[in-house]
């Protein structure tokens, strides 16, 4: 059964010309793009979208970080989407976790600018899909 997942190419990725080969990781690995969108989402989007971290030490700047230029984010497609693209992500920390071969481990030297964003889980997903892109068909 095919699933969908929100992914999201963070500034720091766009701003060093890294969409281009992080869509390229995805299609290799299977996963269909169904919906891709470049915006600079609003604080208050941020917000909403980090809620969960709210309060954390991280969380300022978390949003001043992903609200400070383009970012591209989307919908993939595939069985096993969600797993598969956190694949591709690797581990949220580039140097001490994220393995050689994944975006992280391959572009990435701090935590705080890691490249790329992945649902966690597919309620997840579908909320963030929901979230960002309100009128897309959810599975």
């Amino acid at each position: 059964m095919t699933e969908q997942t929100f992914f999201m190419i963070k500034p720091d990725a766009v701003e060093r010309g890294l969409v281009g080969e992080i869509l390229r990781r995805a299609e290799n690995k299977g996963l269909q793009i169904v919906a891709l969108d470049m915006r600079t989402i609003t604080r208050e989007f941020a917000e909403a979208h980090y809620a969960e971290h709210q309060g954390k030490d991280f969380y300022e700047p978390l949003i001043e970080f992903v609200t400070r230029g383009p970012l591209v984010c989307g919908v993939f497609e595939s069985v096993n989407a969600v797993a598969a693209w956190r694949q591709i992500c690797g581990e949220t920390d580039p140097v001490h976790s994220a393995q050689p071969g994944s975006i992280r481990g391959d572009y990435c030297l701090i935590t705080r600018e890691n490249a790329v964003h992945g649902s966690d889980c597919a309620e997840t997903a579908r909320a963030e899909i929901s979230n960002w892109f309100p009128d897309f068909p959810l599975k």
